[in-house]
């Protein structure tokens, strides 16, 4: 049963319109925090979220069911480039918390003072930050984990960085007592994940917050430089188009992540004058490998993510170890026929681990006639062998845990045995196209910063060159962060929604 608040598609069976005095298009890291803040303001809030509403009750182990229902695109959407960037977005009441490993890292200082000079970002010193970010912390319950909570592969990982000498730290996710089901990409099944759905959306809903889902918002609405509200229309259970609705607006932010959000601007008429909406596209890149231990592992047991590899983070490496299910790992595995047998015969024995690389090449979204964005994203023979190397390296971490096979993660290379073969491949000439690159983290395309002809927003979100219209998700980050942006986010739009109530009292003092 829907909370009361929140609607869905059985609720528009014909043409709607609304008023508020915010809307807020996305229900997520950026628009679920925003909307809660301005409710308990006082302000009247509409969030319009193309997803739909998924109670805990419905999150379950069958991932194909739930990426169907929890994900855009089935969760493989692409970036075009040699070779293409698999990236996923969240489509649900809770925008992307809801699927996401729940990592939970304030920016890194070196960002902060990056965004400062470089980009004249106003307030983003730690110290600015700080309110913010504990105040986010204190709702969603940014902690470690409970020792019971730790799965064997996650265990492997920290004992081969320890073996190895290297930098290794627990994880502070948002949860409370998680169970260790690692079911996280897929909906928390206990709510012990403290994602949007079960924090900033019931707050936004108990200070009058309405949340109209199943709706995708086709475009802005306007007059002159002032955005109006948005028009959309409801996504029948089949995908086809449903009623129109409308909702008119003093304030409009929209926080529909760095593919949609660029993509709602510009089919809705609103140009910038850096022209560069869209542009600055950051992914971090990732790459994955498995590794085939003698004793039992059972990744599927224990938290997702419980410890991050950080001994390479000044050269934007970040390594973690993330258990997938067994058709994801089918479908992935760089193995096809009997070596694919063998590999998921050796399931129960698998560590599958990855990295994180701050990329430093951008690519861009573009938006086809009706609205929808394309992405590009060429990465660069440096940032490629910086994967190569990063490969390299974890290979070496999981040998040190005692792997006795590792599945290269490089089309056409061979399985690797110890750490002479991972550093003999590292010394070839890996092509780009035979790296497999997928993504969670995307950023950048409507970049803050003081220069109108450098920047899409201001430094508080608010776009340059238009009236009563605010970004507030990871389109607004000047670069990539190097680490999981979603404490990022929810600080940023607590920092930006206390900047609005504080513009919207100097409105009403002087009127």
């Amino acid at each position: 049963m829907r909370p009361s608040g929140i609607f869905g598609r059985e609720d528009f069976a014909k043409d709607s319109a609304h008023a508020c005095d915010v809307l807020v298009i996305g229900s997520g890291a950026g628009g679920g925090v925003m909307a809660a803040e301005l409710a308990e303001a006082g302000l009247d809030v509409i969030v319009l979220e193309e997803g739909g509403y998924h109670d805990t009750s419905e999150f379950t182990t069958d991932a194909s069911a739930m990426i169907r229902k929890l994900y855009r695109d089935g969760g493989a959407s692409m970036a075009m480039g040699d070779p293409p960037v698999i990236f996923s977005e969240g489509r649900t009441v809770g925008g992307s918390t809801v699927i996401n490993g729940g990592m939970s890292w304030r920016t890194p200082e070196k960002i902060l003072d990056r965004w400062r000079k470089e980009d004249g970002v106003e307030q983003i010193s730690p110290a600015d930050l700080e309110p913010h970010f504990a105040r986010v912390e204190r709702f969603i319950s940014a902690r470690g984990q409970d020792p019971e909570s730790l799965g064997r592969d996650n265990e492997l990982l920290r004992e081969g960085a320890e073996a190895k000498g290297w930098k290794v730290v627990p994880n502070l996710r948002n949860q409370v007592h998680c169970a260790g089901t690692n079911n996280c990409a897929f909906g928390c099944p206990t709510a012990a994940k403290r994602s949007v759905l079960v924090t900033y959306v019931p707050r936004a809903l108990a200070f009058g917050a309405r949340v109209l889902s199943d709706v995708r918002v086709s475009r802005l609405t306007r007059r002159g430089k002032r955005i109006t509200g948005a028009i959309g229309h409801v996504v029948r259970e089949n995908g086809t188009r449903g009623a129109k609705v409308a909702v008119t607006a003093r304030l409009t932010v929209v926080a529909a992540g760095a593919i949609q959000t660029p993509a709602l601007l510009v089919s809705s008429g609103i140009r910038s004058p850096s022209g560069r909406i869209g542009q600055n596209l950051s992914l971090h890149p990732n790459v994955k490998l498995q590794a085939i231990f003698d004793e039992n592992v059972e990744g599927w047991k224990g938290v997702h993510q419980a410890y991050q590899v950080r001994e390479f983070q000044n050269e934007g490496l970040v390594f973690a170890a993330v258990n997938l299910p067994p058709s994801l790992l089918a479908m992935t595995a760089p193995a096809w026929g009997e070596d694919l047998a063998r590999l998921m015969r050796d399931y129960h024995r698998i560590v599958n681990a990855g990295l994180l690389y701050e990329d430093t090449v951008t690519g861009r979204v573009r938006v086809a006639p009706g609205g929808r964005p394309f992405s590009f994203y060429q990465i660069t023979d440096h940032d490629t062998e910086q994967l190569v190397r990063g490969m390299m390296l974890l290979a070496e971490l999981l040998f040190a845990a005692g792997a006795k096979r590792i599945v290269s993660p490089f089309d056409g290379a061979p399985d690797l045995h110890s750490v002479d073969d991972a550093r003999a491949l590292a010394k070839q000439k890996v092509p780009r196209r035979a790296l497999e690159l997928f993504t969670v983290h995307m950023m950048g395309t409507c970049a803050m910063g003081n220069d109108p002809t450098r920047h899409v927003c201001d430094s508080f979100g608010k776009l340059h060159d238009a009236d009563g219209l605010y970004v507030t998700d990871a389109s607004l980050f000047p670069s990539p962060i190097g680490v999981n942006p979603m404490e990022t986010i929810m600080a940023l739009a607590t920092r930006n929604a206390a900047r609005i109530l504080d513009s919207n009292a100097a409105r009403r003092a002087q009127a």
